[in-house]
């Protein structure tokens, strides 16, 4: 007689099964879909689709489940702990053509916590950190896990938050620039004109841009200390427009390079130029001392702590470093438009005027501070920066105009999204410093 061996499901199997069920409702209960794969799946459990309110938006997430009867994570506590990827799963995942996140679901305490699989981690960097209040799966991760589906290359992406709506303001400022641009002969290269600026006696001046023995500027070169680097006689004011809008990309960049030199000039008495990393930065008036901007934001009356002393929490009294509000100036020609982009960043220094010897480590620190509030408020302010001048009075502005042709900024464009931007998606929640120095207040 022959016994009949009926096939047995280990537990391991019914313990990962139960788990991609238990992950696919919820996904269910947080509104996306979740279709669970075949038993040949090799390293993706389902595919996630994002909706919005019931409307499929056709945007997938892989999603590999990995799933627990009971026990501690590696290294876990009250906030976190680690997860140990497998090599052979990051060779499967590396050629993913969607997102690809992991899932851990620990059936003793029915707990959902996710992760995305970094597309270029190694071998040498399998370890993932999770978070216990970030990293839940639930309705709070909505936004996150679709800003996911979207794609990071090109100029710029929208993040689609789900839910909500909002204005959003666009870091560019509309350009006019001045009506004529002064052009002349030049026998000298840009290198050797400096020169001869800086050995002159009268006071230097370095808003134009030679090429090619051509020089160009928005003011007239025989009413400065530039008459000494031009041939006098040669020189002609020519439309602005003629040369702004050339067709030749080279005659473009060359009008972009005289744009900055002219912004440099224009704000020299309150900025300074930072060389490598082109940028320019409030200018400390006296040594560890603080300096406030005061201006009016779109609600308000407000002020910027400009230059900011950060002491030490070691040593009392003792200034740790200072802070520059900056930004990195882009010139850019959009549809017949010149625009001057903002960048918002930071310059440290010492005590206000010697350069920081490590100033990497205190940008990246306050970036993960700076909130998309923030970052608003900062284009509102060097807005105002910009335009406090020609904003003081129509008169008096077109009075020194005659005499010292300027770059007039509009107001930067407000876009109306359909929906709301949240903070999360844009990085790891923003801790509120202790320090009251560090808390900067922007209205907007």
């Amino acid at each position: 007689m022959i016994a009949i061996m009926s096939k047995i499901l280990t537990p391991n199997q019914m313990l990962g099964q139960i788990g991609e069920l238990a992950v696919g409702q919820r996904f269910l209960h947080i509104g996306f879909q979740f279709d669970g794969r075949s038993r040949l799946e090799a390293g993706i459990d389902g595919i996630a689709e994002v909706m919005d309110e019931g409307r499929p938006l056709a945007r997938m997430i892989a999603v590999q489940v990995k799933a627990t009867a009971e026990g501690k994570y590696t290294s876990e506590d009250d906030t976190g702990f680690s997860y140990l990827l497998k090599p052979k799963d990051l060779d499967y995942w590396r050629g993913s053509n969607l997102p690809v996140i992991i899932v851990l679901y620990r059936k003793s305490d029915e707990s959902f916590y996710w992760k995305e699989v970094p597309s270029g981690v190694t071998a040498g960097e399998r370890r993932l950190r999770f978070d216990k209040a970030q990293d839940v799966l639930d309705r709070n991760a909505v936004d996150r896990l679709a800003a996911l589906t979207v794609p990071k290359a090109g100029f710029g992406y929208y993040v689609p938050p789900l839910g909500g709506g909002e204005s959003a303001l666009v870091n560019l400022l509309p350009i006019t620039p001045p009506p004529e641009i002064f052009v002349a002969s030049t026998p000298h290269r840009g290198p050797k004109a400096t020169s001869l600026l800086l050995e002159a006696d009268g006071p230097a001046r370095f808003d134009w841009v030679i090429n090619g023995g051509s020089f160009w500027s928005f003011h007239d070169p025989r009413n400065s200390s530039c008459r000494d680097i031009v041939d006098t006689d040669q020189v002609e004011a020519i439309e602005t427009s003629y040369l702004a809008f050339h067709e030749d990309l080279d005659e473009q960049h060359k009008f972009s390079f005289l744009l900055r030199q002219t912004l440099r000039h224009q704000v020299a008495e309150d900025l300074n130029w930072e060389k490598e990393r082109k940028l320019l930065y409030f200018r400390a008036e006296e040594k560890n001392a603080p300096r406030r901007f005061h201006y009016e934001s779109t609600q308000k009356k407000t002020h910027a702590d400009v230059v900011n002393v950060i002491t030490s929490k070691k040593e009392e009294g003792l200034v740790a470093y200072v802070r520059h509000h900056a930004f990195a100036p882009r010139f850019e020609l959009l549809d017949d438009q010149w625009f001057l982009i903002i960048t918002p960043t930071y310059y440290f220094t010492t005590d206000g005027f010697t350069p920081h010897s490590y100033p990497q480590a205190l940008l990246a620190g306050k970036k993960r501070l700076d909130s998309s509030a923030s970052l608003r408020g900062q284009v509102i302010m060097w807005h105002r920066f910009l335009t406090q001048k020609q904003s003081a009075g129509d008169d008096l502005f077109e009075r020194h105009a005659v005499q010292e042709p300027r770059l007039k900024f509009d107001p930067p464009p407000q876009i109306a999204l359909d929906t709301r931007v949240p903070e999360d998606v844009w990085g790891t929640p923003k801790k509120r410093p202790e320090d009251p120095a560090e808390q900067e207040r922007f209205a907007v």
